[in-house]
Protein backbone atom coordinates (compact mmCIF):
# COMPACT_ATOMS: atom_id res chain seq x y z
CA UNK A 1 0.00 0.00 0.00
CA UNK A 2 1.50 3.73 -1.27
CA UNK A 3 2.17 6.09 1.58
CA UNK A 4 0.31 9.34 1.57
CA UNK A 5 3.26 11.06 -0.10
CA UNK A 6 3.09 8.03 -3.22
CA UNK A 7 -0.72 8.85 -3.13
CA UNK A 8 -0.24 12.91 -3.27
CA UNK A 9 2.67 12.65 -6.14
CA UNK A 10 -0.11 10.48 -7.99
CA UNK A 11 -2.86 12.90 -8.27
CA UNK A 12 -3.60 14.84 -11.00
CA UNK A 13 -3.05 18.54 -10.56
CA UNK A 14 -7.05 19.02 -10.46
CA UNK A 15 -7.22 16.27 -7.79
CA UNK A 16 -4.88 17.49 -5.32
CA UNK A 17 -6.02 20.91 -5.79
CA UNK A 18 -9.39 19.60 -5.47
CA UNK A 19 -8.50 18.17 -2.34
CA UNK A 20 -6.77 20.85 -0.98
CA UNK A 21 -10.08 22.99 -1.08
CA UNK A 22 -11.63 20.15 0.73
CA UNK A 23 -9.27 20.00 3.23
CA UNK A 24 -9.24 23.99 3.85
CA UNK A 25 -13.31 24.15 3.98
CA UNK A 26 -12.58 21.51 6.61
CA UNK A 27 -10.28 23.82 8.16
CA UNK A 28 -11.74 26.72 8.27
CA UNK A 29 -15.63 25.29 9.52
CA UNK A 30 -13.72 24.53 12.53
CA UNK A 31 -15.59 21.07 12.95
CA UNK A 32 -11.91 19.26 13.00
CA UNK A 33 -10.48 18.14 16.07
CA UNK A 34 -6.90 19.06 16.88
CA UNK A 35 -5.67 15.76 15.97
CA UNK A 36 -7.66 16.10 12.82
CA UNK A 37 -6.48 19.73 11.86
CA UNK A 38 -3.19 19.00 12.20
CA UNK A 39 -3.29 15.80 10.60
CA UNK A 40 -5.49 17.92 7.61
CA UNK A 41 -2.74 20.71 7.65
CA UNK A 42 0.36 18.32 6.58
CA UNK A 43 -1.56 16.74 3.93
CA UNK A 44 -2.80 20.20 3.08
CA UNK A 45 1.36 21.35 2.89
CA UNK A 46 2.08 18.08 0.69
CA UNK A 47 -0.69 19.09 -1.80
CA UNK A 48 0.19 22.73 -1.58
CA UNK A 49 4.06 21.50 -2.67
CA UNK A 50 2.58 19.25 -4.76
CA UNK A 51 0.48 21.68 -6.93
CA UNK A 52 3.17 24.40 -6.96
CA UNK A 53 5.77 21.56 -8.25
CA UNK A 54 3.42 20.85 -11.29
CA UNK A 55 3.10 24.20 -12.06
CA UNK A 56 6.43 24.82 -12.26
CA UNK A 57 7.21 21.84 -14.37
CA UNK A 58 4.11 23.45 -16.57
CA UNK A 59 6.12 26.72 -17.21
CA UNK A 60 8.89 25.42 -17.66
CA UNK A 61 7.33 24.01 -20.52
CA UNK A 62 5.79 26.84 -22.30
CA UNK A 63 7.76 28.20 -24.86
CA UNK A 64 6.88 32.04 -26.58
CA UNK A 65 7.20 32.65 -30.24
CA UNK A 66 9.84 34.71 -31.39
CA UNK A 67 9.02 36.83 -33.54
CA UNK A 68 11.55 38.54 -36.39
CA UNK A 69 11.56 42.40 -37.92
CA UNK A 70 9.17 41.42 -40.25
CA UNK A 71 6.50 39.98 -37.66
CA UNK A 72 6.98 36.41 -39.10
CA UNK A 73 7.88 33.48 -36.72
CA UNK A 74 11.46 32.61 -36.34
CA UNK A 75 11.88 30.09 -33.36
CA UNK A 76 10.46 29.92 -29.46
CA UNK A 77 12.20 30.93 -26.54
CA UNK A 78 12.00 29.61 -22.91
CA UNK A 79 8.93 31.80 -21.28
CA UNK A 80 10.05 34.07 -18.97
CA UNK A 81 7.05 34.90 -16.42
CA UNK A 82 8.77 38.42 -15.08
Amino acid sequence: MPDASEAISELTFEAALKRLEEIVRRLESGEASLDESIELYGEGDRLREQCETRLQAAQARIEKIQLGRDGKPTGTAPFDAA
